[in-house]
């Protein structure tokens, strides 16, 4: 298969699963809509939670648990979020999703912008948009991507189903952000060390159960700018920590 099949196929199951949540939110009351958000939110912290604990934590000779990747999470949270703020990544997202609020005719959909930067944040910075993408383009197997898109548009019909239709232009950012480590991985295959995927994958773990943590409490932390975050764990994994 070509490389880009797998992110093609991720951005059409959100599309799809946005369509079907559109068509179900009509048919939901209040109640069940606020049940559904909580749900997707424990499932959402969970999942970022699974990841960050897998790069936190080591199994030492003796048996016992070891922590790791302490001092390069924290390096690359700081960092990414200075550059993330310095570029205004949060402004930058805020306004696209005002740009298509306004151009879709949803001006009066007072959720829309809401909807898509959660959503978007949500389906983009997994461990399994990192690696996935990147086993796309070095190695043209778009599985793990297949197997994101069943998810994602599972995700992506319950946010649309309970916050509305912003969260079916998730599938915009999806297809620029693997796409872009899709086709880095086919140009660099041979530069990326596996530890430095890994690590993108830590960190990109970390921002998920952020995502999670703001839709289940209601909490700012201010994702998009630390998006820079996920790429800075590459030159941090050479430093000796």
């Amino acid at each position: 298969m070509f490389p880009g099949i797998g992110t093609a196929a991720n951005a059409l199951a959100i599309i799809v699963g946005g369509i079907i949540g559109l068509l179900l939110n009509k048919r939901l009351k209040k109640e069940l809509c606020d049940a559904l958000l909580a749900a997707l939110s424990t499932a959402v912290i969970f999942i970022g939670a699974s990841g960050t604990v897998a790069g936190m934590l080591k199994m030492s000779e003796s048996g016992t648990f070891e922590t790791k990747n302490v001092m390069l999470l924290i390096f690359s949270l700081v960092g990414g979020t200075l550059i993330g703020s310095f570029l205004g990544l949060k402004q930058k997202t805020e306004k696209l999703g005002a740009y298509l609020k306004e151009k879709f005719g949803s001006a009066d959909d007072a959720r829309f912008i809401d909807s898509f930067v959660s959503a978007s944040l949500t389906v983009c910075i997994g461990a399994m948009a990192v690696i996935g993408s990147i086993e796309d383009g070095m190695s043209g197997k778009p599985q793990t991507l297949f197997a994101k898109a069943v998810l994602d548009g599972l995700i992506i019909m319950v946010f649309a189903s309970v916050t509305g239709k912003g969260a079916v232009f998730s599938a915009l950012p999806v297809a620029v952000f693997q796409g872009l480590i899709t086709l880095t991985a086919v140009f660099f295959a041979g530069f990326i060390p596996t530890a430095a995927i890994a690590n993108m994958s830590f960190v990109g773990s970390v921002l998920v159960f952020l995502v999670g943590v703001n839709l289940m409490f209601d909490k700012k932390f201010n994702v998009a700018d630390m998006l820079p975050a996920v790429f800075l764990a590459i030159p941090l994994t050479y430093l000796p920590f």
